[in-house]
C-alpha cells in the first residue's frame, strides 16, 4: 500500500490578522517539511481567524484574503517548500455567482485551497452551512457545489470542512470515488464532553467511507468560543492513528499506509449526489518505500480538567488578544471571586491579576481572611478598600433602603474596580456563575460590570467541583492548593445585609441547578420540567426568574462556552415578551 506522511497544524490565529496568520502558516509549514510531511493541513478559515461572522461580507477582507493565498503559495515555493502539498483554510468568493437577495453581500465561501509547487491547483468551498447553536453560517456564506478529490503520491485524496463531516455525503463521497484519505479541516468549539463525540464521528465515517480521516481542528480563545484542538488521525477501521493535545497548539505528524488510486477520472460535468465531482492528480507515483514514525497520541483531560482548561484558555486570549496586560477583580472570600481569582492566575501568571476586596459593614471576618489567604497561597496582588464611607456619603443624599440599599454597596464597588481599571489599564473580570446568571441573581452595573465573565458559563454545582479539581490538582503536583479550604466549604452569601445567605432568595442550589438544566439546556417547558420530579411552585418561580432576567444578560460581559447551550451566543430570546410558562 502507498505509503505518505501527514502533518496536522492544530494552531491558534487570530481573527482579522491575516498577515499574522500567514505566518503562523509558513512557520508550521517549515516545521512540517523538516518533519518530511508529504501533505500538510491546516484547521478551517486559518488565514482568517474563526468565526469571522459579518467581517465575511467585507469585500476588502475577502480580497486581502485571496492576496494572502496568493501569496502563501509564492512563499511556499520561495523558500524551497514547493513539494509540500499543503491544504489551507480561508475565506473566499463563490464562483459566478452574482449578488441578489438571499446570497450574503459579496458572495462569501468558507473555502480550502489545495497549494502545490508555488500554485493553487485547486480549492474546496464548505457544502453545509451550519445555522444552530453558536453558527450563523448560512447568514454568512454560500454553500460550496462541488466534491474535490486530490491525487497525491498515488493515494487519492477527498477534502470536507468541520460541518461537512457531521453529515453524510463526504464519506459517502470518498468511497464512492475510492478515496484513500478524508481530510477535514475544523472550527469545532469547545463544549464539555464534545471531544467524544468527534472521535466517535471520525471514526464512524471512516468505517462508512472505507478510508482513514485526518481531522484538523483549531485551538484558542475567540470572544466566546474556546476551540480545543483535539486533532485526531484514525485509519480505515476507526482505530487512532495519532491525537493532538487538548487546548494547545501543535503540530501532529502521521504516516499512514494508504490505499492506491484506483478511480478513473470522472466525465466532465458528473455528479456524485447532485454535487460537480473534480479530481486533480498532482502526483500519481507511490513513493519508495521509507521507515514509517509513530504517530503520538496525547493523554486526555478529565472532565473537569476539560472545564477548567478550556475557561483558561478563553481568559488567556481574550486578554492577549485584545491587548491588556492585566486583570482586576473584586474579591469577596466568596467561592466564586475565590474561582475566577485562581483561574486568572492560572491564564496569566498572579503578577498579572490585581484583587480589590472592599469590605462593608456587613462583610464577616472570614470574607476578609479568605481573600488574603488565597492572595497569599497564589501570589497576586490583593489591596483593601472599604466602602462604609463611601456608602454613608451616598446614603446621605440618597436615604435608599431593602433592595436598593442593598444594590447600592455592588455599585460603590463598580465604580472603585472600573475607577481602577481606567486609571491602571486592568480588564475587570465579572464573577458571576450560569445559576446567578439564570435567574438574575446580581447586581446590574455592580457585580456585574467587567469586560470579561469566565465563569458565565458555570453552574453553581460545578463552581464547588472546579474549586476541589483544581486543589486537587495543585496537590498531585505538590504545589499549595490556590483555594482556601473554608471558601469550599462555608455557605454562600452576598452579604449586603445581616445574615444574609443565598438560600434566602434561591432554593438550594443542586435542586436550582437540575431546573436550569431542564429549562435552559434543554429549552422544556414548565410542565415538562415537573414531569423530571421538580416541585410545582419551586419550578414556577425559577422560570419566572429566568425570563424576567433576560434584559441583565444581555447587558453582562462576554465569558467562555462551556457547555451545549450557553447565554449569548446559543440561547437567543426576546427581552420584551409576554409569554409566560403555566404549568
Amino acid at each position: 500500500m502507498p505509503q505518505l506522511r501527514l502533518a496536522l497544524a492544530q494552531v491558534n490565529p487570530v481573527v482579522g490578522d491575516i498577515d499574522g496568520n500567514l505566518e503562523l502558516v509558513m512557520e508550521q509549514a517549515h516545521a512540517a517539511h523538516a518533519a518530511g510531511a508529504h501533505v500538510f493541513v491546516t484547521p478551517e478559515m486559518v488565514l482568517n481567524g474563526y468565526p469571522i461572522e459579518d467581517l465575511a461580507y467585507r469585500r476588502s477582507f475577502i480580497e486581502r484574503s485571496q492576496a494572502a493565498v496568493r501569496i502563501l503559495g509564492e512563499r511556499l515555493q520561495k523558500e524551497g517548500l514547493g513539494d509540500l502539498v499543503v491544504i489551507v483554510g480561508h475565506l473566499d468568493r463563490a464562483r459566478d455567482v452574482p449578488d441578489r437577495l438571499g446570497v450574503p453581500k459579496n458572495a462569501p465561501v468558507n473555502a480550502a485551497s489545495v497549494i502545490t509547487g508555488g500554485e493553487v491547483v485547486t480549492r474546496y468551498d464548505k457544502h453545509h452551512l451550519p445555522n444552530y447553536g453558536v453558527f450563523d453560517e448560512f447568514r454568512h456564506f454560500v454553500a460550496g457545489d462541488r466534491t474535490q478529490i486530490i491525487q497525491v503520491h498515488g493515494v487519492d485524496i477527498a477534502i470536507a470542512i468541520c460541518e461537512d463531516i457531521w453529515q453524510e455525503g463526504p464519506s459517502r463521497a470518498a468511497k464512492e470515488a475510492e478515496a484513500g484519505l478524508l481530510v477535514v479541516l475544523n472550527g469545532s468549539p469547545y463544549e464539555a464532553a464534545k471531544d467524544d463525540d468527534r472521535f466517535d464521528l471520525c471514526a464512524r465515517r471512516a468505517v462508512e467511507g472505507e478510508c482513514a480521516v485526518a481531522y484538523a481542528n483549531l485551538v484558542g480563545g475567540q470572544d466566546e468560543l474556546v476551540f480545543d484542538g483535539d486533532s485526531v488521525i484514525v485509519d480505515a477501521k476507526g482505530e487512532v492513528v495519532a491525537r493532538a493535545k487538548q487546548f494547545e497548539t501543535e503540530l501532529l505528524v502521521a504516516d499512514l499506509d494508504l490505499q492506491a488510486a484506483t478511480a478513473q477520472m470522472p466525465e466532465p460535468g458528473s455528479r456524485f449526489e447532485g454535487l460537480l465531482v473534480e479530481r486533480t492528480v498532482i502526483s500519481s507515483d507511490p513513493l519508495p518505500a521509507y521507515e514509517p514514525v509513530a504517530g503520538s497520541v496525547a493523554e486526555r483531560w478529565d472532565d473537569l480538567g476539560e472545564r477548567w482548561q478550556a475557561i483558561v484558555l478563553g481568559l488567556r486570549d481574550y486578554v492577549e488578544k485584545n491587548g491588556f496586560t492585566s486583570v482586576l477583580l473584586g474579591m469577596s472570600g466568596g467561592i466564586d471571586s475565590t474561582l475566577v481569582a485562581s483561574i486568572a492566575c492560572d491564564a496569566l501568571g498572579p503578577d498579572r491579576v490585581f484583587g480589590v476586596s472592599n469590605p462593608s459593614e456587613w462583610s464577616t471576618e472570614h470574607s476578609r481572611s479568605d481573600a488574603a489567604d488565597q492572595a497569599e497561597r497564589t501570589g497576586l496582588d490583593l489591596r483593601t478598600i472599604p466602602i462604609a464611607p463611601i456608602f454613608d456619603a451616598y446614603q446621605d443624599v440618597l436615604h435608599l433602603d431593602g433592595i436598593a440599599e442593598e444594590n447600592l454597596q455592588a455599585r460603590v464597588r463598580a465604580v472603585i474596580w472600573m475607577g481602577l481599571s481606567n486609571q491602571e489599564n486592568h480588564l475587570v473580570l465579572a464573577c458571576g456563575n450560569k445559576s446567578e446568571l439564570a435567574t438574575g441573581y446580581s447586581t446590574i452595573y455592580g457585580d456585574a460590570v467587567g469586560g470579561y465573565a469566565p465563569i458565565k458559563d458555570v453552574p453553581k454545582t460545578v463552581v464547588w467541583e472546579l474549586a476541589k479539581w483544581r486543589n486537587a490538582w495543585a496537590e498531585s503536583r505538590g504545589e499549595t492548593p490556590p483555594i482556601p479550604p473554608n471558601t469550599i466549604s462555608k455557605e454562600p452569601s452576598a452579604e449586603l445585609r445581616p445574615g444574609q445567605r443565598d438560600s434566602d432568595s434561591l432554593p438550594p442550589y443542586p435542586i436550582l441547578d437540575g431546573i436550569l438544566d431542564a429549562y435552559v439546556e434543554r429549552d422544556l417547558g414548565s410542565a415538562d420540567v415537573v414531569a423530571e420530579g421538580f416541585d410545582a411552585a419551586l419550578v414556577e418561580k425559577v422560570v419566572t426568574l429566568v425570563d424576567r432576567a433576560e434584559y441583565k444578560r444581555r447587558q453582562y460581559p462576554p465569558g467562555p462556552k462551556i457547555s451545549k447551550r450557553n447565554f449569548g451566543r446559543d440561547r437567543r430570546v426576546p427581552i420584551t415578551s409576554r409569554w409566560r410558562e403555566k404549568l
